[in-house]
């Protein structure tokens, strides 16, 4: 049913929640997870160099590939955990500039997503009082199933 598992994750503790949904349903599925990070450098447009600009831009897209580095090997460590070595799961990254949602629903469409497992909010403090404005957009216009992993005290 399904065969390609999209999983954002802006890197807090609240989208690493997801991560075993994902995988569980990857194995029981034999899908593969699409691990995405979505460098939002909008707010960088209004600083004064472009020098300053292109150093933020490659430390943000840095910092992000830290981030779905350390979700490809949480999913080998549960991996490990569960001694089942045999089902090893067909991950890839990526790595996309823009607005979080309009990234997710794009990348939703265009690689044939058949499931999202994103958690019901991420860093922004705003996030923990109400559903996470990323994981609401998504949930309001995507086409796919979306599978929504709510974050202790929710």
């Amino acid at each position: 049913m399904y065969k390609k598992i999209l999983l954002p994750t802006d890197g807090s503790k609240n989208s690493e929640k997801a991560i075993e949904h994902a995988l569980s349903i990857a194995e029981h599925e034999d899908a593969e997870i699409v691990i995405l990070n979505v460098v939002d450098s909008v707010y960088l447009t209004g600083l004064p160099e472009e020098d300053l600009i292109t150093k933020s831009e490659m430390i943000l897209e840095e910092e992000s590939k830290k981030v779905t580095s350390r979700v490809e090997t949480i999913i080998k460590e549960l991996e490990e955990e569960k001694g089942d070595e045999s089902k090893d799961i067909k991950m890839s990254t990526r790595t996309i500039e823009g607005n979080a949602a309009d990234v997710i629903l794009q990348i939703s469409e265009k690689e044939d997503i058949d499931l999202i497992v994103i958690a019901s909010s991420g860093k922004h403090m705003l996030d923990r009082f109400l559903l996470g404005s990323v994981t609401e957009k998504t949930v309001r216009h995507t086409k796919v199933p979306t599978l929504v992993i709510p974050n202790k005290g929710d």
